[in-house]
């Protein structure tokens, strides 16, 4: 059973389309406003991953064709969820510490408890657009978008669901910044994996590799996929040398959005035309190749 990218959605500081991840970032770029897209209602106590990420769900499912008018064109059972954050309610879980360090439990703030959970950004995605299907948290390092997408594959692959809706999405604030020593991307990109035939096809996935190192595992996916590439990175130099690069480091830190971002602008790449027609992702001692859908590769 092979995987495909059916629906996409960006969501970064002067960036909302795949094909403008293809070029620098955009300098000083006004936040992006979750509010525009999907109105204030029910936000009211979310943080920050949470409200991002909920614009990029209705983004990927609408591009997706699976959602209309806030609700799933498809059985909601057969929509799985997979957030990657790394960072996403850093922040809550910081000022509830505080709170009882300063006082006791009772001074936390009741609307802080439920999104103390690490699964909060994905489970407020699931109640929000009616999606029944698995749903689950990747906080895996610098390599978790990546490992987003391999186990949304996975749910495709056992026949869990039909569609995933994978979303890689990172705050910038004052706890993250301080956990990552500089500024936080601010959002992210979600895309939606189906199964191949369900739905026109923006890309189609690959191989999947995790090895012991990144050089390794840009080896694995050069050797599963050999000929003319395009890698995408984050400035590491497990690229082979010579070879047609575009890094996102200057995005800000990607953390775990970065994989998830990654595919995005693999989409970007395929639907400008004109280059190669397999993209390589690397992030951490993960790789994934993303296949143009026309190709034969």
């Amino acid at each position: 059973m092979s995987a495909v990218v059916t629906g996409v959605a960006v969501a970064l500081p002067g960036t909302a389309d795949p094909e403008g991840l293809l070029g620098p970032a955009p300098t000083g770029a006004a936040p992006v406003d979750p509010t525009a897209v999907i109105g204030r209602k029910g936000l009211r106590f979310n943080d920050r991953a949470t409200r991002l990420g909920l614009h990029l769900a209705h983004g990927a499912l609408t591009d997706a064709g699976l959602l209309h008018d806030g609700e799933p064109t498809v059985p909601g059972d057969r929509i799985a969820t997979v957030v990657s954050s790394n960072l996403g309610n850093a922040d809550t879980v910081c000022r509830a510490v505080q709170s009882i360090a300063k006082g006791s439990t009772m001074a936390l703030r009741p609307m802080d408890t439920p999104n103390a959970s690490s699964n909060i950004t994905a489970s407020e995605t699931a109640i929000r657009y009616r999606l029944r299907g698995p749903n689950l948290t990747v906080c895996n390092g610098g390599s978790s978008g990546l490992d987003a997408l391999r186990w949304a594959a996975v749910l495709l692959r056992s026949g869990r669901a039909d569609h995933v809706l994978v979303t890689g999405v990172e705050p910038d604030n004052e706890v993250t910044r301080r956990l990552v020593g500089g500024p936080v991307a601010d959002g992210g990109a979600a895309v939606v994996l189906s199964r191949a035939g369900t739905a026109p096809a923006r890309a189609r996935l690959g191989a999947v590799v995790r090895t012991a190192t990144p050089a390794a595992t840009a080896a694995a996916l050069r050797a599963r996929h050999p000929g003319d590439s395009l890698w995408l990175d984050a400035g590491t130099d497990a690229v082979p040398p010579g070879e047609r690069r575009i890094t996102l480091a200057d995005r800000g830190e990607l953390s775990g959005a970065l994989g998830v971002v990654q595919c995005a602008a693999a989409v970007g790449w395929f639907a400008r035309g004109g280059g190669p027609t397999t993209v390589h992702a690397l992030a951490g001692r993960a790789g994934v190749s993303l296949l143009a859908p026309g190709s034969g590769r």
